[in-house]
């Protein structure tokens, strides 16, 4: 009889988060912002596309907006909850933005990049709400004002 020994990944926390930076929602919505500047603009630019400006924006936007909210949690935390809610609707602006030149220029531009940027920033907003819920929770459970308890939407 042989004994196979087989190792388990046991769970492991992520590590805290010291600033904005370590944040993965930062990191992601980072990288997307940085392909979309580097292989979508210069497509885009070429065809004209009409949002080319508001796409832009947007994905410069999100990243902003997590760095906002991680330090607004501290002194207003409704105010980062609402600026993370900026950042959720910035990623549904991007599924839209990508969509539409998908559906406006097809072949012409590359088209498995913006399937692969529509995942990540749906991705990416889920992590964010996720992110937001977790901040919720961290001031309810260490708030000793009852007050405080009370929060915006998530």
């Amino acid at each position: 009889i042989f004994k196979i020994n087989i190792m388990y990944n046991k769970f492991q926390p992520k590590k805290t988060g010291y600033s904005f930076r370590d944040l993965e929602v930062y990191q992601k919505s980072m990288e997307c912002s940085v392909l979309i500047l580097k292989d979508f603009k210069p497509a885009l630019t070429k065809l004209k596309y009409p949002y080319l400006e508001n796409m832009i924006n947007t994905c410069l936007s999100i990243p902003l907006y997590v760095g906002e909210s991680h330090g607004q949690r501290f002194g207003d935390f409704n105010l980062g909850i609402a600026t993370l809610e900026k950042a959720m609707t910035g990623c549904n602006k991007m599924v839209i933005f990508l969509e539409q030149a998908n559906g406006l220029y097809g072949i012409k531009i590359n088209i498995d990049l913006a399937e692969d940027l529509i995942k990540r920033y749906i991705e990416c907003r889920t992590k964010m709400f996720r992110l937001g819920k977790a901040w919720k929770k961290y001031r309810k459970e260490y708030s000793g004002n009852e007050d405080e308890k009370k929060f915006t939407s998530f």
